[in-house]
C-alpha cells in the first residue's frame, strides 16, 4: 500500500475518532494481507478492537470519577466467613438490573463484616454495566454540603448528589449523630433521588435505630419511607474481617518470636 493511501487512511481513522484502530493500522493491514483475510473478517477485527479500546477506556473514566476509596470485586469477598449473606442475591444486584428501576441497596451490620467491601464490589460492576457512580461517605457529604449552603450555593451542591450520577453508594451512615440541619441535607438527596436513581447505603445501625442518629424522628421516618419502599436490605450479622486479621497477625507474630527463641 502507498505511502500516501496509508496516511489518508490515517487521517480517516482519526478524523471519525477511531484511534486504536489508527495506531494498529499498519500491523492489522499487514496481517490482513499475510493470511488472507475476507473484507467480512478484517472489517470484524478493525471494528471489535476499536469498540473494546473504548470501552476500556470509558470504564477506567467512570471507575476515576466514582472516587473509591479502593477498588475491591465481588471474586475477593469471603463469602464463607459471612453465611448470613446469600451469595446468589449479591450476584443479581450485581447484574444491575436494580438501577433499571431505581432500587437501593441497604447493607446493614456492626463494622469489619464487610459492608464497604460489597458496596464498592457492587459499584464496580454497575461501572462495568455502563452506570455512572459516585462514592462518598455521609460525613463527606454532609460537610460538602454545609459548606455550599454556607457560601450560599446550596441548591448546585445538591444536585451534584443528586442527578449526576446514575448510582450513589452512601458509606458509614450512622457513625456519626446528625444535628436536624445535617439530617435535612441528607433528607433532600435521598428524596431528590427516591424513584429516579439508586442509592446503596452502609449503616452500622439498624433502621430502628435511625431516629436516635438523625436527632428526629420525623426526618428519619421520611428518609428511611424513601429509601426502603423500593429497596434491597441485607442484614450482616458475621464476624469482623479486620478482627480476624488482627488475631491472625498477633499469632502470626508470637509464632516468630517462639522460632527464634
Amino acid at each position: 500500500m502507498s505511502t500516501p493511501h496509508l496516511e489518508r487512511l490515517h487521517a480517516y481513522c482519526h478524523q471519525l475518532r477511531l484511534y486504536q484502530v489508527e495506531t494498529e493500522l499498519p500491523t492489522l493491514l499487514e496481517q490482513a494481507a499475510k493470511h488472507e483475510r475476507s473484507y467480512s473478517e478484517f472489517l470484524e477485527d478493525l471494528l471489535s478492537r476499536e469498540i473494546h479500546a473504548k470501552g476500556a477506556k470509558h470504564l477506567a473514566m467512570r471507575l476515576a470519577m466514582a472516587r473509591f476509596p479502593f477498588q475491591k470485586t465481588l471474586e475477593s469477598f469471603e463469602f464463607k466467613f459471612q453465611p448470613s449473606i446469600d451469595p446468589k442475591v449479591v450476584r443479581e444486584l450485581a447484574t444491575g438490573r436494580y438501577l433499571e428501576h431505581g432500587e437501593n441497596v441497604l447493607l446493614l451490620g456492626p463494622p469489619g463484616v464487610g459492608k464497604t467491601h460489597l458496596a464498592v464490589a457492587l459499584a464496580i460492576c454497575a461501572c462495568q454495566n455502563g452506570y455512572s457512580v459516585y462514592f462518598t461517605t455521609l460525613d463527606g457529604m454532609i460537610r460538602a454540603l454545609a459548606a455550599a449552603d454556607r457560601a450560599g450555593k446550596l441548591d448546585s451542591k445538591l444536585r451534584s448528589y443528586t442527578t449526576k450520577s446514575q448510582l450513589l453508594v452512601l458509606d458509614e451512615v450512622g457513625y456519626l449523630p446528625l444535628s436536624r440541619a445535617e439530617a435535612n441535607y441528607l433528607f433532600q438527596v435521598i428524596s431528590n433521588r427516591y424513584e429516579r436513581s439508586s442509592v446503596i447505603l452502609t449503616s452500622n445501625k439498624s433502621v430502628t435505630e435511625w431516629p436516635e442518629v438523625f436527632g428526629d424522628h420525623a426526618i428519619a421516618t421520611a428518609i428511611l419511607d424513601r429509601l426502603l419502599h423500593h429497596s434491597h436490605v441485607m442484614s450482616i450479622k458475621g464476624h469482623s474481617y479486620r478482627l480476624r486479621e488482627r488475631a491472625l497477625a498477633a499469632a502470626s507474630a508470637q509464632a516468630a518470636t517462639l522460632a527464634t527463641q
